[in-house]
């Protein structure tokens, strides 16, 4: 997979229906991707099939969907579904969550992430290949069900920020999806799926390398730039993405310490603004397309903007960035 991507802002807090209108632009801005996460917005499988239903040329998929509150057989068919309304079109992103999202949200044991990942991947092509399924794993099993659309095709993107997960991405992944992730901490990491494939006995190079990244290039900058530090703060923080973190949030120790004693206001004053534009893309069009071409250079052949507004509700800030970086950069 390679073009230009966007994620859908989940997190705004807007209709499905201004959603809906985001993806339509971006198809029309060029895009080649569009892509739902799940979080506490929109439920994935169905915003994925109103794209799908309303749209036409551009692929779609999660980014991500988690494995643990859905079996695998449930998240197969979700894809087969949406496969069938738009054969050729449909990926599926899937990731082990965060500790937050599946114990805390779901009430979930957050167990064994790399081994059910991989079991899970498995079982998800088993679904697809049309024949019963035998699946035994220690974490997924499912034996004797045979998905009534038959055989289907759809490439899985494997979420990755820590080593053992991007080896992991390059062994079972038809592309690895790298995030929170500096354009000069591309190459090692892309080592580190390059590594996973050949330790599994597969063509390194037959592995696509997707990438997301906050984005911002609408009209009001500065209100975003301290949205954007908030939300580097709100994901530095969580205990499994922490590490990715590490050499561009300097005040990563100072953060987490106040953090940890409740003073928000300490810890978003820990995070300076090299640590937003190391994540972050804001200001003119053609400042956010340098990124994308940083992260061509650097071996991503799938640049994924995530596009929030200046503040919650933004849609038209969202909206300029599609439209405006689509311009510059498809």
């Amino acid at each position: 997979m390679s073009g230009l991507g966007v994620t859908l802002p989940v997190d705004e807090g807007l209709s499905a229906g201004q959603y809906l209108d985001l993806a339509r632009l971006a198809e029309s801005a060029g895009f080649t991707d569009v892509l739902v996460g799940e979080t506490a917005g929109p439920e994935v499988f169905s915003m994925l099939g109103m794209i799908a239903a309303a749209t036409s040329r551009i692929r779609l998929g999660s980014g991500i969907v988690g494995i643990y509150p859905r079996t695998a057989v449930t998240t197969a068919q979700g894809f087969a579904t949406l496969a069938s309304l738009a054969p050729g079109r449909v990926f599926a992103g899937v990731g082990a969550s965060s500790p937050i999202i599946v114990g805390q949200w779901h009430g979930l044991d957050f167990d064994a992430p790399l081994a059910r990942l991989r079991e899970y991947v498995a079982a998800l092509r088993a679904v697809w290949s049309g024949e019963r399924t035998g699946v035994d794993g220690a974490h997924v099993r499912s034996h004797g069900f045979r998905s009534g659309f038959g055989r289907v095709e759809v490439p899985v993107l494997v979420a990755a920020m820590n080593p053992r997960m991007l080896r992991l991405a390059g062994a079972i992944g038809d592309v690895a999806f790298l995030t929170w992730t500096p354009p000069d901490e591309y190459a090692a990491k892309i080592a580190l799926v390059r590594e996973g494939a050949r330790e599994a006995g597969r063509d390194p190079a037959a592995v696509g390398i997707a990438a997301s990244f906050w984005a911002y290039a609408g009209d009001r900058p500065d209100e975003a730039r301290e949205r954007m530090r908030r939300f580097v703060l709100q994901y530095a923080m969580v205990p499994t993405h922490r590490p990715s973190f590490r050499t561009s949030l300097a005040g990563l120790d100072e953060a987490s310490a106040a953090w940890e004693r409740g003073d928000r206001a300490a810890a978003l004053r820990a995070v300076d603004d090299a640590a937003v534009d190391a994540m972050c893309a804001l200001g003119s069009p053609d400042d956010v397309a340098a990124r994308v071409a940083a992260m061509r250079a650097a071996g991503v052949d799938l640049p994924i903007a995530l596009t929030p507004g200046a503040v919650a509700g933004d849609l038209e800030g969202a909206a300029q960035t599609v439209e405006r970086l689509g311009t510059v950069s498809v």
